[in-house]
């Protein structure tokens, strides 16, 4: 293990020097080295902190075999065995990090939410995952936002996409796909019963032109008037547009705009990550891996979480793990949670390349 760490030690140096010469590299070239170091720059924190330790070791048991003194030797045995334990929690910790990254690392994201079972309550549940996520993104400097929506009268949304531009937005929201439940009294029921409402959350990888190349003449475009909740209409031009890809069937509409041309961008940008979706899907479909993950699939029919309101209560089934502040979550402090499904997943994936 300590020849692979000291070979990422010099490649993150070396990557560091060629981002002192930047003449040198072309801009392409410079943001992926860019985005490199920042993934290394955890992992050669702690090569360093274990390579001291390491040789702290070396040194003591060095010592105690010239060591005459009987409390000096005491002294570096206790030390060789505080080194010992560190080493090897040290070890652990490596190990998790130098796992694979998910390919879609560092990417910008997609966010669908869509109300399912429970009506208007539903779509009010949607609004409140909205801002659950976009309080978090403020919270960690990401930028956001809306590309389309469907809001309905009493303020929910039947659907909302937005978009989450960060390099670390897709590994902090990677775990969200899925079903998630709401219990709680609606605001329209008087008689205080508790309803059950779902929601389905889709995160998608944002997809460059350049990595997915459409073919115009597969794409049918049409265009039509922007309405507003109940069928108002809020715009007398035809700006909405609907985008079809014929060899895949995917539809994408988009109407938050009011220029046609900003609505037909962002369609393209909804479209590129739903095929690229696809592909992956039917890829890990015929993959028996799918089936091990414990954290999840990243299918939206599966339940993944329950937010219980008259308890004050999230449970996250896939991990087992339960907090008892969900006011606080759904103010957008998921630290704690994304960190735990982060964890559960790595250690998973660490159990497997072992067996």
């Amino acid at each position: 293990m300590k020849d692979r760490l000291l070979k990422l030690q010099q490649k993150y140096l070396k990557i560091d020097e060629e981002l002192l010469s930047p003449q040198n590299l072309s801009p392409q070239k410079m943001k992926e080295l860019s985005k490199e170091r920042s993934r290394l720059t955890p992992i050669y924190q702690k090569i360093e902190e274990y390579l001291k330790v390491d040789r702290d070791l070396q040194d003591a048991n060095a010592l105690i075999e010239t060591e005459r003194d009987s409390e000096m030797i005491e002294m570096l045995k206790s030390e060789i065995e505080e080194s010992e334990e560190r080493l090897s929690s040290l070890s652990e910790e490596l190990e998790l990090m130098l796992l694979p990254p998910d390919p879609n690392s560092g990417r910008n994201i997609l966010i669908e939410i869509r109300a399912g079972t429970g009506g208007e309550e539903a779509a009010l549940f949607v609004s409140d995952v909205f801002r659950m996520y976009t309080k978090y993104a403020e919270k960690k400097k990401m930028r956001y936002d809306v590309v389309d929506s469907s809001p309905t009268g009493l303020g929910g949304f039947k659907e909302i996409i937005f978009s989450i531009e960060n390099e670390n937005a897709y590994d902090a929201f990677r775990f969200e796909p899925g079903a998630h439940r709401v219990q709680r009294i609606p605001t329209t029921e008087s008689g205080g019963r508790i309803h059950t409402s779902a929601i389905t959350v889709a995160v998608l990888p944002e997809v460059e032109e350049s990595e997915l190349h459409i073919n115009e003449n597969e794409l049918r475009i049409d265009v039509f008037r922007s309405s507003g909740p109940g069928g108002q209409s809020v715009n007398t031009t035809d700006s909405a547009v609907r985008i079809t890809h014929i060899p895949t069937g995917i539809v994408v509409s988009c109407q938050d705009e009011k220029s046609q041309l900003k609505n037909k961008d962002k369609a393209l940008r909804i479209l590129r990550a739903r095929i690229q979706e696809k592909k992956e899907m039917e890829s890990k479909a015929s993959s028996d891996a799918l089936k091990k993950q414990m954290v999840g699939s990243g299918d939206r029919s599966e339940r993944i979480r329950t937010y219980n309101f008259p308890q004050g209560r999230l449970t996250d089934h896939r991990i087992n793990y339960t907090s008892h502040n969900l006011s606080a979550i759904m103010d957008g402090d998921l630290e704690d949670l994304f960190n735990e499904l982060s964890l559960q997943d790595r250690m998973r994936r660490l159990q497997e390349n072992k067996n």
